[in-house]
């Protein structure tokens, strides 16, 4: 554990959920600090003021800062780093971090931690479950569910911490017992310029690590690490020894394997499609570099009962042979690839897919082939549902819709016995909900209003 120096001249940068955390995080320590928000009222101001003199906090832009004595910015990671006044202040030498850079100083125990286009909350969720299913006392947080900082607490045996490329980008030596990349697909990109500018914020995850898992079938997620770093990958391919990879059994599933060791078939196994195959194999390739057996009874029986988080796959219902799944969590183009081919049967096109929403500047020309393949007809809604639309074959059948009420009506008239309904939007919500739960939590009540 290191504490922070008592010469550093600190402010935390944007409150909400994690600018919070590092408030009462700071004040906890008795360390002084500012707080700069670019909105006149952002979230958690009442609750800041409780522990930050007034005269410390500045509301309604971020010039002041170029007025203040700082020397070190703790960041929220909805603000860019390339914004005008932090940019300028970076040039000046002021140090840019994040809660995750705090969090290190003060972790007194091993740290896991996860990232990725898509899939790092039900891995991460996975990870805690399996550790705590072997004895260990594991929590689960960071860019899921509870900030990374208000974990910090005594008698922990792991911390299981899912990252973000933006909390990435302020973590200057993460150093994590363990770290992983589960994939690289476009997300984010009206924030990032390429593809290749949000993979480096990634691989930020793998600096100092003393040991690593990755997707061999995805270069992106490959670590450049010194030689003797233990590192695992997975696949849903053949594994070569010390890969966690599957070996094909019968029509009834398949084997999760380690090598030539079969570990688990998928038919005992409560997370189904291929995508829930990979990460149960990055799951257990983490534990056994954590030093469990993964073939412990215990890890048995954790998989045959998780079942995955809500608003990712989740099957919602089964109405007159329809299939109803909330994958109102896929916000990216990776994340409804993902549930298309995981879900897709190559002989039939039952598939109903539900798309649309706020884009963030995506490409989606990837859904093209995985849309030909195993969907019927594609619903469309929200902001860039036409951009959407330029993107799928030819050949394919979409139609317009206003709003996810109209969309159910029409789909209950089309779907037939052994269709599969995918709400999986491949965009974020903001354009017409709060955020992707209310719109799950709205595709779901409609569902089971049928």
């Amino acid at each position: 554990m290191s504490l922070i120096g008592s010469d550093r001249i600190r402010a935390v940068v944007g409150l909400g959920a994690t600018g919070l955390s590092c408030v009462r995080f700071l004040a906890s320590q008795n360390i002084d600090f500012y707080i700069v928000d670019s909105r006149e009222n952002p979230p958690g101001l009442e609750q800041a003021k409780l522990l930050c003199p007034a005269e410390r906090i500045f509301t309604g832009g971020l010039s002041v800062l170029e007025t203040l004595p700082v020397t070190e910015l703790y960041v929220s990671p909805g603000i860019s780093l390339k914004t005008t006044e932090l940019a300028a202040l970076a040039k000046k030498g002021v140090a840019m971090r994040g809660d995750i850079d705090l969090f290190c100083d003060y972790a007194n125990a091993p740290y896991i931690a996860i990232t990725g286009s898509n899939a790092k909350s039900t891995v991460t969720t996975l990870v805690a479950f399996l550790l705590e299913a072997c004895g260990k006392k594991a929590i689960a947080g960071g860019n899921l569910g509870v900030p990374a900082l208000d974990l910090l607490s005594a008698g922990v045996d792991f911390y299981v911490l899912e990252l973000s490329s933006f909390q990435l980008e302020t973590t200057v030596a993460l150093k994590a017992d363990l770290a992983c990349i589960l994939n690289v697909s476009e997300d984010h990109m009206d924030r990032y310029e390429d593809l290749y500018e949000y993979q480096r914020a990634k691989q930020r995850v793998y600096r100092g690590c003393k040991s690593a898992v990755c997707n061999k079938q995805d270069i992106l997620t490959a670590p450049l690490l010194p030689e003797g770093v233990p590192v695992r990958a997975f696949t849903t391919k053949s594994p070569d020894l010390n890969e966690y990879g599957m070996l094909a059994d019968d029509d009834n599933g398949a084997w999760l394997c380690r090598g030539v060791q079969r570990l688990y078939h998928t038919s005992n196994i409560a997370l189904q499609g291929s995508h829930n195959h990979a990460n149960v194999l990055a799951a257990l390739a983490m534990i056994e570099l954590l030093g469990l057996d993964v073939q412990d009874e215990r890890i048995a029986e954790a998989l045959r009962t998780f079942r995955g988080l809500t608003h990712r796959c989740e099957n919602v219902r089964v109405h007159q042979g329809v299939t109803y799944i909330n994958d109102s969590k896929g916000t990216n183009v990776g994340a409804t690839l993902a549930a298309l081919q995981g879900l897709g049967q190559a002989s039939q096109k039952n598939i109903l897919l539900i798309a649309g929403g706020e884009g963030k500047g995506a490409d989606f020309s990837p859904l093209a082939r995985p849309v030909a393949e195993f969907v019927r007809k594609t619903y469309l809604f929200g902001k860039d549902a036409h951009i959407i639309a330029n993107a799928l074959p030819d050949t394919s059948e979409y139609a317009f819709f206003n709003t996810l009420d109209e969309i159910i009506e029409m789909v209950q008239q089309e779907a037939q016995e052994g269709d599969i309904v995918l709400l999986s939007p491949a965009c974020a919500s903001l354009d017409m909900y709060k955020n992707y739960e209310v719109r799950g939590e709205h595709f779901a009540r409609l569902v089971t209003a049928l």
